[in-house]
């Protein structure tokens, strides 16, 4: 196991079928043109099965989130694409440091879906199909990890870069039409309790995942397993037969889409003009678009660190791929802890100060990752950044809930969130990837994060400014 003490039902196929016809899977079998069966958007609302069954989904997909992006593959990947201590690889004939084109694939990943995203809901809208576009965005995010299992020598890195591609847009496209379903099957007193369990059953589906694939990279001698990178590949290839497997539950229960075929007309570019509208709304209410300006450079470096921690781990700090998992799990409980404990603090001091206490324990974090020499140090600083790490987030979209003008127009204001947000991630990641690939090393990447989140303290100082 050199690389790891070096850094740390039934009928279910591995692939989607050859037969398969992708373009039913937008159109669906049914012209929706013609009479449209009614059965196929009734939605009984607080359902226990359906609810249950839309949770599933979380509990499918969320072993990307942890297996993929997060724990074992980022460590894999430098491990394999650094030979003789050399950490630059060549891509279509272009020399880059391989943690650069890591960082840039998903940051691209992130952008084309924060382009597309408002042009595939309006074509769900208009066809009624929303299902089939989550399944679509499910198989092709699957097929993405277990392309990864071929990846096991450095030139195949074009090949796991385009798996991860593929991985991280499945994942990201179809989480929207995820997500578009919450208010469809639950009132609005009882979204804020389903959400969660959404996001338990993915935590406990992600972690399960992650903890057997842990015992088998831990006892691969005992196993007899001569060939070092076979059990992480078979992580990434069990997460893509896990994401798409379990999938096939929510896929089966819940409704073919939201409403039926619109006859009123095709109007695919209505997701666009809805952000238009908003982006014009937010000159009449300029607090709301100083948050969101401080959000999308705060949350720009609170991603970058989320995505790229682990490489950072292994590449400059030397960890193993077991302490990589070990921090990650522990950063989850973490996570949920710091959640809870800001939004205590938020009702004694209001969202904005608690907002700015943590956008500056995220600057003291960057200032003392750069001078990260040792373990112990990194753990220190992932000790920090799983305390704010889940604390930033819910609170940004709690504060942005609250702050959003009366206008009946809360999808259109909550999808032009999700879209900066998208694109704050993909500005984050590329940004890092090109000075990692200028400066040779990802330490000076950090103080781009540190300016981010400073450019995110001002704003924020200056919304407080406004209340009064």
């Amino acid at each position: 196991m050199e690389w790891v003490s070096n850094s740390c039902k039934k009928g279910i196929s591995w692939f989607p079928s050859k037969n398969l016809n992708w373009g039913r899977l937008i159109n669906s079998s049914v012209d929706p043109t013609v009479n449209p069966n009614p059965k196929d958007f009734q939605i009984q609302k607080n359902n226990p099965r359906l609810i249950n069954s839309w949770a599933m989904y979380d509990w499918a997909n969320s072993v990307y989130a942890l297996v993929v992006a997060s724990a074992i593959f980022p460590a894999y990947y430098n491990t394999i694409t650094r030979v003789d201590g050399v950490s630059k690889i060549s891509l279509w004939g272009i020399e880059i440091e391989n943690t650069a084109a890591y960082s840039i694939t998903l940051g691209l990943a992130f952008g084309l879906i924060a382009f597309i995203s408002p042009l595939i809901s309006s074509i769900a809208d208009y066809k009624g199909n929303h299902k089939s576009f989550m399944r679509l965005f499910c198989y092709v995010g699957a097929s993405g990890c277990m392309v990864l299992f071929f990846f096991d020598q450095v030139d195949g890195a074009s090949l796991a870069l385009l798996g991860l591609f593929f991985a991280t847009v499945g994942y990201s496209g179809s989480i929207v039409f995820y997500n578009s379903y919450l208010p469809a099957i639950t009132t609005p007193d009882r979204q804020d309790q389903v959400s969660a369990k959404g996001y338990a059953f993915g935590y406990i589906g992600a972690t399960t995942l992650l903890i057997f694939n842990l015992i088998m990279i831990l006892n691969q001698e005992k196993l007899s397993m001569e060939d070092d990178t076979f059990f992480p590949r078979l992580s990434f290839l069990l997460t893509g037969i896990w994401w798409i497997g379990f999938a096939q539950i929510p896929l089966s229960h819940l409704p073919k889409g939201l409403n039926p075929f619109n006859k009123g007309g095709q109007d695919f570019l209505n997701g666009y003009r809805e952000l238009a509208k908003v982006w014009q709304r937010l000159k009449s209410t300029p607090r709301l678009k100083v948050f969101l300006f401080s959000f999308f450079f705060y949350i720009m470096g609170v991603q970058t660190v989320m995505f790229m921690a682990s490489s950072f781990g292994e590449k400059e700090v030397g960890l193993s791929i077991t302490s990589l998992i070990v921090t990650v799990l522990l950063l989850e409980y973490l996570g949920i802890g710091g959640a809870f404990l800001f939004a205590k603090i938020s009702k004694t001091i209001g969202n904005i100060k608690a907002l700015m206490i943590l956008v500056s324990t995220w600057i003291a974090i960057c200032v003392g990752a750069f001078f990260i020499q040792t373990p112990m140090h990194f753990y220190i600083a992932a000790f920090f950044i799983g305390l704010v790490m889940g604390g930033i987030q819910s609170l940004s979209r709690s504060t942005y809930g609250k702050m959003i003008p009366e206008t009946g127009n809360t999808a259109g204001f909550f999808s032009f969130f999700d879209v900066s947000e998208k694109t704050a991630i993909m500005c984050g990641l590329v940004l890092w990837g090109l000075l990692d690939n200028l400066t040779g090393s990802m330490r000076n990447s950090i103080v781009a994060l540190a300016l981010w989140f400073s450019i995110g303290l001002i704003l924020l100082w200056r919304l407080k400014w406004m209340e009064k």
